[in-house]
């Protein structure tokens, strides 16, 4: 049985609960006492399967989401540099400019969460789209309903940024020795630099530096930054590490050396003595 089929008989064993399952999950949610609305989010599907660009833009309409698709890696590109999208689904094999290419230029000027769908499971692949800069990765033959709560964890804590940055009056800033985050605007400086950063390697750096030289395992950080398990796949976490490393060692030395390891523990964020 191939890819696409298994696919479809997992949506039509699924297909029966799904009006439940709608009904159970509201626009409305509530994050950390917040009560916020999930706004009409608007999402690109790449894939050169159409059935696969079918199956998903069915499944994410009834959440009523807005869905564009392209069907290869340059269409994508041209349509995500021109277009402001909430989320971008990309499939990693696809012929000519593959997803790893597409993540890797969008990424070079846009931080728009992506989640990579792919046939490729085996761990190299994976890492191999965390190194570019994919937020979250999903292996064909994939149940529907997990890309669809996916898609809504992703949308979801950007929602609350949004929020934040909207409806917080106080500042929210985090000043360091060479590092300053700014929550209210959601940007990152280092020495007078802006570091451009993704959604989840913002995360990440925001969870170290407000516990400065508290020691965190790699488990631990799956599970409060990501918010789901990654099937035991830690590296996940060694790769997001090192890119939010090498972006801030491009603007200083000293705020990339801040993110410091702690050998066969995790990570930590290091405030220097000036």
């Amino acid at each position: 049985m191939g890819i696409l089929s298994v696919i479809y008989v997992i949506a039509n064993y699924e297909e029966f609960m799904y009006d439940r399952y709608i009904e159970k999950y509201s626009f409305e949610k509530e994050i950390g006492g917040i009560r916020i609305m999930e706004k009409e989010a608007k999402i690109l599907v790449v894939d050169d399967e159409e059935r696969i660009r079918r199956l998903l833009k069915m499944y994410l309409e009834r959440e009523n989401y807005v869905i564009e698709e392209a069907d290869n890696g340059n269409d994508a590109l041209d349509k995500a540099f021109k277009n402001e999208y909430d989320l971008i689904l990309l499939d990693l094999m696809m012929p000519g400019k593959d997803g790893i290419e597409v993540c890797r230029e969008l990424r070079e000027k846009k931080s728009t969460p992506i989640i990579m769908l792919t046939a490729k499971g085996e761990e190299v692949n994976r890492v191999q789209g965390f190194e570019v800069g994919t937020d979250d990765y999903i292996v064909k033959p994939f149940s529907p309903r997990e890309v669809v709560l996916r898609v809504k964890a992703l949308l979801r804590r950007a929602s609350l940024t949004t929020y934040l940055q909207t409806e917080t009056t106080a500042k929210d800033i985090i000043v360091f020795p060479h590092l300053t985050i700014d929550n209210d605007a959601h940007r990152v400086v280092a020495d007078g630099k802006e570091v451009n950063l993704t959604p989840k390697e913002y995360e990440l750096l925001c969870f170290l530096a407000k516990s400065p030289d508290k020691v965190f395992d790699r488990e631990q950080l799956l599970k409060d930054v990501w918010h789901y398990e990654f099937f035991g796949d830690l590296r996940t976490v060694d790769t997001h590490v090192k890119r939010l490393r090498e972006k801030l060692n491009k603007v200083s030395q000293d705020a990339a050396k801040m993110i410091v390891t702690v050998w066969g523990v995790g990570y930590k964020f290091e405030v220097g003595q000036e």
